[in-house]
Protein backbone atom coordinates (compact mmCIF):
# COMPACT_ATOMS: atom_id res chain seq x y z
CA UNK A 1 0.00 0.00 0.00
CA UNK A 2 1.71 3.22 -0.99
CA UNK A 3 1.65 6.08 1.26
CA UNK A 4 3.09 9.64 1.60
CA UNK A 5 2.39 12.31 3.68
CA UNK A 6 3.57 15.46 1.83
CA UNK A 7 1.25 18.83 3.25
CA UNK A 8 2.44 20.53 -0.02
CA UNK A 9 -0.06 18.26 -2.11
CA UNK A 10 -3.67 17.89 -1.70
CA UNK A 11 -3.27 14.50 -0.81
CA UNK A 12 -1.38 15.25 2.19
CA UNK A 13 -4.18 18.03 3.37
CA UNK A 14 -6.53 15.47 3.01
CA UNK A 15 -4.55 13.26 4.97
CA UNK A 16 -3.93 16.19 7.68
CA UNK A 17 -7.53 16.88 7.93
CA UNK A 18 -8.58 13.11 8.32
CA UNK A 19 -5.58 12.22 10.43
CA UNK A 20 -4.46 9.48 8.53
CA UNK A 21 -0.65 10.59 8.98
CA UNK A 22 1.04 7.81 10.56
CA UNK A 23 2.86 5.28 8.52
CA UNK A 24 2.89 2.81 10.87
CA UNK A 25 -1.11 2.59 10.53
CA UNK A 26 -2.02 3.81 7.30
CA UNK A 27 -5.88 3.67 6.67
CA UNK A 28 -6.48 5.16 3.12
CA UNK A 29 -3.92 4.55 0.32
CA UNK A 30 -2.11 7.32 -1.89
CA UNK A 31 -4.79 5.44 -4.69
CA UNK A 32 -7.72 5.92 -2.25
CA UNK A 33 -7.09 9.55 -1.59
CA UNK A 34 -6.31 10.02 -5.54
CA UNK A 35 -9.84 9.15 -6.45
CA UNK A 36 -11.37 10.66 -3.42
CA UNK A 37 -10.02 14.17 -4.63
CA UNK A 38 -10.83 12.91 -8.18
CA UNK A 39 -15.00 12.65 -7.44
CA UNK A 40 -14.44 15.89 -5.70
CA UNK A 41 -13.39 17.97 -8.15
CA UNK A 42 -16.51 18.13 -9.63
CA UNK A 43 -18.40 19.21 -6.14
CA UNK A 44 -18.97 23.34 -6.16
CA UNK A 45 -16.39 24.43 -3.33
CA UNK A 46 -13.18 23.63 -1.66
CA UNK A 47 -11.99 19.85 -3.30
CA UNK A 48 -9.29 18.95 -0.14
CA UNK A 49 -12.30 20.01 1.95
CA UNK A 50 -14.87 17.51 0.20
CA UNK A 51 -12.51 14.89 -0.48
CA UNK A 52 -11.74 14.82 3.39
CA UNK A 53 -15.33 14.72 3.94
CA UNK A 54 -15.66 11.39 1.45
CA UNK A 55 -13.01 9.89 3.39
CA UNK A 56 -14.38 10.54 6.97
CA UNK A 57 -17.99 8.98 5.65
CA UNK A 58 -16.21 6.17 3.99
CA UNK A 59 -13.69 5.39 7.19
CA UNK A 60 -16.61 6.10 9.75
CA UNK A 61 -19.17 3.27 7.36
CA UNK A 62 -16.16 1.00 8.33
CA UNK A 63 -16.21 2.02 11.90
CA UNK A 64 -19.43 0.96 12.21
CA UNK A 65 -18.93 -2.41 10.65
CA UNK A 66 -15.67 -3.72 11.75
CA UNK A 67 -16.15 -2.25 15.45
CA UNK A 68 -19.91 -2.44 16.56
CA UNK A 69 -20.64 -1.90 20.14
CA UNK A 70 -18.80 -4.80 22.30
CA UNK A 71 -17.84 -4.70 26.30
CA UNK A 72 -15.47 -7.42 26.70
CA UNK A 73 -14.58 -7.62 30.27
CA UNK A 74 -13.25 -4.20 31.43
CA UNK A 75 -12.70 -3.00 27.71
CA UNK A 76 -15.77 -1.02 25.66
CA UNK A 77 -15.85 -0.19 22.50
CA UNK A 78 -18.13 1.79 20.51
CA UNK A 79 -18.37 1.61 16.79
CA UNK A 80 -21.36 3.60 16.08
CA UNK A 81 -20.53 6.45 18.46
CA UNK A 82 -16.98 6.92 16.71
CA UNK A 83 -18.65 6.84 13.29
CA UNK A 84 -21.11 9.07 14.14
CA UNK A 85 -18.44 11.45 15.37
CA UNK A 86 -16.75 11.15 12.22
CA UNK A 87 -19.65 11.94 10.00
CA UNK A 88 -20.42 15.17 12.42
CA UNK A 89 -17.03 15.71 11.33
CA UNK A 90 -17.61 15.17 7.88
CA UNK A 91 -20.74 17.46 7.70
CA UNK A 92 -18.68 20.51 9.11
CA UNK A 93 -16.09 19.95 6.87
CA UNK A 94 -18.40 19.90 3.70
CA UNK A 95 -20.35 23.12 5.41
CA UNK A 96 -17.15 24.95 4.55
CA UNK A 97 -16.18 23.82 1.57
CA UNK A 98 -19.54 25.56 0.33
CA UNK A 99 -18.87 28.13 2.11
CA UNK A 100 -15.58 28.25 0.23
CA UNK A 101 -17.17 28.42 -3.05
CA UNK A 102 -17.34 31.26 -5.51
CA UNK A 103 -20.44 30.07 -7.44
CA UNK A 104 -22.39 33.15 -7.14
CA UNK A 105 -25.59 31.30 -8.90
CA UNK A 106 -27.28 31.88 -11.89
CA UNK A 107 -30.81 31.78 -12.46
CA UNK A 108 -32.85 33.14 -15.14
CA UNK A 109 -31.97 35.65 -18.02
CA UNK A 110 -34.65 37.36 -19.67
CA UNK A 111 -34.36 39.30 -23.02
CA UNK A 112 -36.68 41.42 -24.02
CA UNK A 113 -37.11 41.75 -27.41
CA UNK A 114 -39.77 43.95 -28.57
CA UNK A 115 -42.77 45.81 -26.31
CA UNK A 116 -44.81 43.15 -25.95
CA UNK A 117 -42.33 41.09 -24.70
CA UNK A 118 -40.95 43.21 -21.68
CA UNK A 119 -44.35 43.19 -21.18
CA UNK A 120 -44.61 40.13 -20.34
CA UNK A 121 -41.22 39.85 -18.81
CA UNK A 122 -42.55 43.11 -16.12
CA UNK A 123 -46.12 41.15 -15.60
CA UNK A 124 -43.90 37.62 -14.90
CA UNK A 125 -41.75 39.62 -12.60
CA UNK A 126 -44.67 41.26 -10.68
CA UNK A 127 -46.26 38.31 -10.03
CA UNK A 128 -42.84 36.00 -8.92
CA UNK A 129 -42.93 38.85 -6.12
CA UNK A 130 -46.26 37.84 -5.11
Amino acid sequence: MAFTYDLTTDRGKVRLRIQDNDEAYVFFSDADIDAFLTMAADLDGDTVRHASADALDSWASNQALVLKKVTLLDVNTDGPAVAKAMREHAALLREQAYQSSTDAGFEIAEMALGHFSWVEQVTNEAIEDV
